[in-house]
């Protein structure tokens, strides 16, 4: 799943930054923790795989990372100029994934041999805007697809489809309304709705 144009444009520094969410978690909200994990999760799985991990060494990595972040969470900010969210989580990720190389040195093996440590030394110190696998513009679309399948459910499915045509695939609400045999003033609607909740469950906001 691909997202451009008025989606990710208006939810971009949301998602990287998540400074809501992140506060929410410093607040020890309920509910906060679990929802990062759900947003957050399958992003630092995938990170893990890209370098050449096994699917159990993978979800054991994000295990650590989870571990590091709830005892490192408070003393994050923002404060140094370009920092995201994402970033950090990366290079907490990238540092965990480089601890399990050195662990297993003795038994390459079990990492698929030189080609995973090669995949791994490929890795990025940093998150950038300018690499396409692991940008901060990537990162961001992993966390809204993860978002979006959380919320899903919650919508009827007419509303999904007004919401999905207008917001990701930029159809103009009239032709949508008129397939959707809807007025544009609903479909608009439906678009706000799936857009106020996606809103919420990526500020970690309680419904």
């Amino acid at each position: 799943m691909e997202f451009s144009g008025p989606l990710m444009t208006s939810q971009h520094s949301d998602i990287s930054t998540s400074t809501s969410l992140v506060a929410r978690i410093q607040a020890l909200e309920p509910g906060a923790w679990h929802r990062f994990c759900d947003l957050y999760g399958p992003l630092i799985y995938g990170w893990a795989r890209r370098a050449g991990l096994q699917d159990s060494d993978a979800a054991d990595i994000g295990q650590e990372v989870f571990r590091t972040v709830a005892a490192r969470v408070d003393s994050y900010s923002l404060s140094v100029p370009g920092a995201t969210f994402s970033g950090w989580l990366w290079t907490i990720t990238r540092h965990k994934i480089g601890d399990f190389q050195r662990r297993c040195f003795k038994r390459p093996q079990a990492l698929g041999g030189s080609t995973a440590n090669d995949r791994f030394q490929e890795l990025p110190e940093q998150l950038s805007p300018d690499s396409s696998d692991f940008g901060s513009l990537h990162a961001a679309a992993r966390v809204m697809h993860n978002a979006l399948q959380v919320i899903r459910d919650e919508f009827e499915p007419l509303t999904w489809q007004a919401f999905w045509r207008t917001a990701v695939g930029e159809e103009v609400a009239a032709d949508v309304a008129t397939d959707l045999r809807m007025n544009a003033a609903a479909v608009r609607q439906a678009r706000y709705r799936v857009m106020r909740r996606l809103r919420q469950e990526l500020e970690g906001e309680q419904c």
